[in-house]
């Protein structure tokens, strides 16, 4: 019987868009593509998410593979690129929904050390019953760690758990922890009528 329900942020509550930055603050195609493959596609990226940097430093850490022409827009699209974490269409009523339905509601995000900055202007943390960020943890999803801690700082069943999450990988791993699963592509309903 599902108890609780388990939700990634990114993709799932707030709209990831890279490309909504880099069109604020990029000038050409070319500068676009450096950008998205260097910061938004390049190691930084995972290392702020499993805390081993802080999003403060992404900048000067990618800036030596980028060419000089284009670090002002870097600089830009580092320190703003949470400018694109706009709720999904349907994501507040859902969340106020499970909580209204009685079920325990969890954050289990991939996600740096500025979650804390963008997130409250979605909900407050304290309207969760958990908010579990990667880099506090210094472990990101798919690895099964990142799962069973999750459980253990709650005490919760993994079979009373409801995981969702819009990568396939991440899905796959909460199975594998023993989790209820659903890999989310905009669907709010098909997830209420699951439970």
């Amino acid at each position: 019987m599902i108890k609780n329900i388990v939700l990634d942020m990114g993709n799932v509550l707030l709209d990831f868009n890279p490309g909504f930055v880099m069109d604020k603050f990029c000038s050409s195609d070319e500068e676009k593509e450096v950008i998205r493959k260097e910061l938004f596609e390049g190691p930084e990226w995972m290392l702020g998410d499993r805390g081993d940097i802080k999003d403060k430093d992404r900048f000067d850490l990618v800036k030596v593979r980028v060419p000089v022409q284009y670090h002002e827009a870097l600089r830009k699209c580092a320190s703003n690129w949470d400018i694109c974490m706009d709720p999904l269409p349907g994501a507040r009523a859902f969340c106020e929904f499970v909580k209204a339905s009685g079920y325990g509601i969890y954050i289990l995000s991939n996600a740096s050390d500025l979650f804390y900055q963008y997130f409250p202007r979605f909900l407050p943390l304290d309207f969760f019953d958990g908010v579990f960020v990667s880099s506090d943890y210094l472990m990101v999803k798919p690895d099964l760690k990142i799962y069973k801690t999750f459980l253990e700082r709650y005490g919760l069943k993994a079979t009373e758990c409801l995981f969702i999450d819009d990568r396939e990988a991440n899905v796959a791993a909460a199975e594998e922890c023993g989790m209820n699963t659903f890999l989310f592509k905009g669907d709010y309903d098909g997830i209420s009528r699951m439970i």
